[in-house]
């Protein structure tokens, strides 16, 4: 078991994320949920061994939908950093929390040796679409959530990016002055939403290094079933490629079609973006290891 705390902290928790996704080689990292129950917990902690061997760049933890979980997403994270030897990368929201809360997590995620946290506004609790408010002792805005986080000690900071154009942004022109007010404030990578057009991603990445330093990985998630399309369609809050769903209703009635189908353009996704200069893919893996495996071994990483 590692030990934290001093300046004798193991070295995967102290690395930097932004220095790996300045590397060579491209920077590979996993997404995890918190899960909701032992048998959800086993799942999730055997996807973490099988994806440990392939020693990606970091991993993270998400809060549940409208920022519930949190206290079970510190705790894996927690559990991350101190049983595993990946870095990982803390999730941190607004949703329902008073800056003294929001700083009391920053604390418990310091306290188990993490050094790495990924700022977001967060999603309404209740629905994922509907009006975002405030608490009325909290933060409005991620830039804001970069600020107070950079004021705690020295954390290295990531935030969201969206290349399909946030619900509630009225254009890609004000998510790419988004992108720089949060850099300003102190973040230094950017991680997107799951990408299903490439175009998007690359305009976006492209928009914003005209501007500021702030790397940014698409997140890529490989569909393995038909009902996954609207779900991800909702939660992203934008339609996804028609020629995407196309090819999964396609195979619709074939669990084994739409499972390759959604690797295959999981891979094709990813190769894109890799060969047009990504600094790496950050995979949603949806707490399963196998169709994660196959996009990256498609992909020679």
């Amino acid at each position: 078991m590692a030990h934290h705390g001093g300046g004798g902290r193991p070295e995967h928790l102290v690395a930097s994320i932004p220095g790996r996704l300045r590397e060579a080689r491209p920077s590979i990292s996993f997404e995890f949920f918190p899960p909701k129950d032992d048998d959800a917990e086993a799942q999730l902690w055997t996807a973490i061994r099988q994806l440990e061997r392939v020693r990606p760049a970091f991993v993270s933890v998400t809060y549940g939908a409208g920022g519930t979980t949190q206290d079970r997403t510190v705790r894996v994270t927690g559990r991350i950093a101190d049983e595993t030897s990946l870095t990982p990368l803390a999730h941190l929201t607004c949703v329902g929390a008073s800056v003294r809360q929001v700083r009391q997590v920053v604390g418990q995620y310091a306290s188990s040796g993490v050094r790495n946290i990924l700022a977001l506004r967060g999603d309404p609790p209740g629905n994922v679409r509907g009006q975002w408010t405030a608490h009325p002792e909290g933060l409005d805005h991620a830039d804001q959530l970069v600020a107070l986080i950079s004021g705690l000690g020295d954390f290295t900071i990531g935030v969201a990016a969206f290349p399909d154009v946030h619900p509630d942004s009225p254009d890609l022109d004000h998510d790419v002055e988004v992108l720089v007010r949060k850099a300003d404030a102190g973040a230094s990578f950017a991680i997107t939403q799951m990408v299903f057009d490439a175009d998007s991603y690359l305009r976006l990445r492209d928009r914003v290094a005209a501007r500021r330093d702030l790397p940014i990985t698409p997140g890529l998630m490989p569909v393995t079933n038909v009902r996954q399309i609207q779900r991800m369609s909702e939660l992203m809050g934008t339609p996804l490629p028609a020629a995407v769903v196309g090819r999964l209703e396609e195979v619709k009635d074939d669990p084994v079609a739409v499972r390759a189908v959604g690797v295959q353009i999981a891979t094709e996704l990813g190769r894109r973006m890799l060969d047009e200069g990504a600094p790496g893919i950050h995979f949603i893996t949806m707490n399963r290891s196998t169709a994660t495996l196959e996009v990256f071994d498609n992909l020679g990483l």
